[in-house]
């Protein structure tokens, strides 16, 4: 009787431990976030530009990313708009994002792209910051050449991780790139716009993700009629200054120069700021990047010369460019420009803010600066007044247009393409920083049409144009593509709307672009 007890008992072992197995494997898994249905809300409007009223559909809505095995990973919230009555054949579209990462898309559609548009305070006008705000129709949208698609990008906006997706997912260079291909893909296919000529416009971290999605995209067959980067970063080593890493005070340099003209911190003050900068970019150029690559063996002499040059291109006293090595971080810059107690804005320089303690050397713990605390606040308000009573959407979660966690979770690892010509140092990725120029290259040459429009403000420190230029001159691009890039340079900051003086010609611009793009040339 005892060793049948027993037999009974291992008999029951193989029962009851895959049972406990599988309640350990229940406790670990992770929770399932609820999968919402894919929404449309339509409302019906017009816009009135240079003259002629267009009619269009406003779309507000939400697309469905799934998995390979049809698992929904995102749900991802976008505003489209549609002309009312063209033929989706021949009518371009265009995919507009901003970047971050973990920026929504609120800023290049009601910032100045979109049907709608904020009128933005002036630097220095203080009252037009405060409520109530003005969203007015955008008698300079470029909805005149092209259908618009804005998407936010998932974690941002009402985009947001679904069913069984992770950040991990979603919150990479590459990973971005993916689910951004994907959304457009669905989109299209819904839409019936596979034969449309297809755009894509990201606004500064968005035009890293727009070399990334364009050689994505072409691989999948996919091909682009242009690719319109505003305030671009391809290669964040041309802009992130590590010890031994020169490149970005020979990138900044110019743009200092363009602040301090327009600042009036020069003596004497060159009457022209295009030539300004193109006689700054040479001497950064040449004698700088040589001064520089000198390192600790500039000769004394050579370097208190070099010094003075510095001083009087950017208005910087002399001794703080050589108690600098000849080398002044942006934030040093942006704290001693003015000559008093204000820093100036790194995303639009132009405006400026008192310092509540002007002895650090960073601005302080919760410090917007200049330029975000100058549109925060419209952006906030009319966004969600926008949504909610314009286009009848409603959402149950608030509208995120940052998200801190997503920037702080970004995997920057990127595998470029045309990496085998490297030197084999480190994995590819830790040794040199982010660059996905390369994949730019690669979606060129083999979708060789495309083409490619630089915009670039004099006054953005966030993504300084001559990094820009740098970037672009050693992308290796024949000559056969080199000439579709088309560059284009205004004097604004990074968001090129906010300046309603330049916003006309911007919009102008991007739409000559897009119909000439769109028609072959």
């Amino acid at each position: 009787m005892k060793r049948l007890l027993m037999l009974l008992s291992l008999c029951a072992l193989p029962v009851i431990m895959p049972a406990a197995s599988a309640a350990a494997a229940a406790e670990t898994k992770p929770p399932e976030n609820p999968v919402p249905a894919e929404t449309a809300v339509r409302t019906q409007h017009s816009v009135t530009i240079d003259g002629t009223t267009i009619k269009y559909t406003a779309t507000a809505g939400t697309l469905l990313l799934k998995t390979d095995k049809n698992q929904p990973t995102a749900s991802v919230f976008y505003i489209a708009y549609i002309k009312d009555g063209a033929q989706p054949g021949t009518r371009p579209i265009t995919f507009t994002y901003n970047g971050g990462p973990g920026f929504a898309s609120a800023l290049v559609d009601i910032g100045g792209f979109g049907p709608r548009r904020i009128t933005w305070p002036a630097p220095g006008d203080i009252k037009t910051e405060q409520p109530p705000y003005r969203l007015v129709n955008n008698e300079y949208s470029i909805l005149k050449s092209t259908d618009l698609v804005f998407i936010d990008a998932v974690g941002t906006g009402y985009s947001r991780i679904v069913g069984q997706g992770q950040p991990k997912d979603f919150y990479g260079v590459s990973q971005d790139g993916k689910a951004f291909a994907q959304f457009i893909q669905r989109y299209i296919s819904l839409n019936g716009r596979w034969n449309s000529p297809k755009f894509l416009l990201g606004e500064s971290y968005g035009t890293t993700r727009n070399a990334v999605l364009a050689n994505d995209l072409v691989n999948q067959g996919i091909y682009l009629n242009g690719v319109i980067m505003c305030s671009t970063v391809l290669d964040f080593g041309s802009i992130d200054a590590t010890p031994g890493n020169d490149l970005p005070y020979i990138s900044y340099l110019p743009s200092y120069a363009a602040i301090a003209w327009y600042h009036h911190r020069l003596n004497p003050m060159p009457p022209e700021l295009a030539a300004y900068v193109k006689q700054v970019e040479q001497f950064a150029a040449g004698p700088y990047a040589n001064a520089l690559f000198q390192g600790s063996a500039l000769p004394a002499a050579d370097k208190q010369q070099m010094a003075a040059q510095l001083a009087q291109y950017t208005g910087l006293p002399v001794s703080l460019w050589l108690k600098a090595d000849l080398r002044i971080p942006l934030p040093v810059f942006q704290r001693n420009v003015m000559g008093n107690d204000t820093m100036t804005g790194r995303y639009d320089e132009r405006y400026t803010t008192p310092e509540l303690q002007p002895l650090l050397p960073w601005p302080g713990r919760d410090s917007l600066g200049a330029t975000t605390t100058a549109y925060s606040g419209a952006l906030t308000a009319l966004l969600n007044q926008y949504v909610t009573q314009t286009l009848k959407y409603h959402s149950d979660r608030p509208y995120l247009q940052s998200s801190g966690a997503v920037f702080r979770a970004w995997d920057w690892k990127f595998f470029p393409p045309l990496s085998e010509l490297g030197m084999g140092v480190g994995n590819r990725t830790t040794c040199c920083g982010t660059n996905v120029a390369p994949a730019l290259a690669r979606a060129m040459s083999n979708d060789p049409g495309m083409q490619l429009m630089m915009n670039n403000g004099y006054y953005d420190t966030a993504t300084p144009f001559f990094a820009t230029e740098y970037t672009l001159n050693h992308m290796k691009l024949p000559a056969a593509i080199q000439k579709n890039v088309h560059w284009y340079f205004y004097p604004v900051g990074h968001m090129l709307y906010f300046n309603p003086k330049v916003l006309p010609r911007v919009d102008h611009d991007i739409d000559s672009f897009i119909e000439n793009a769109a028609a072959g040339g």
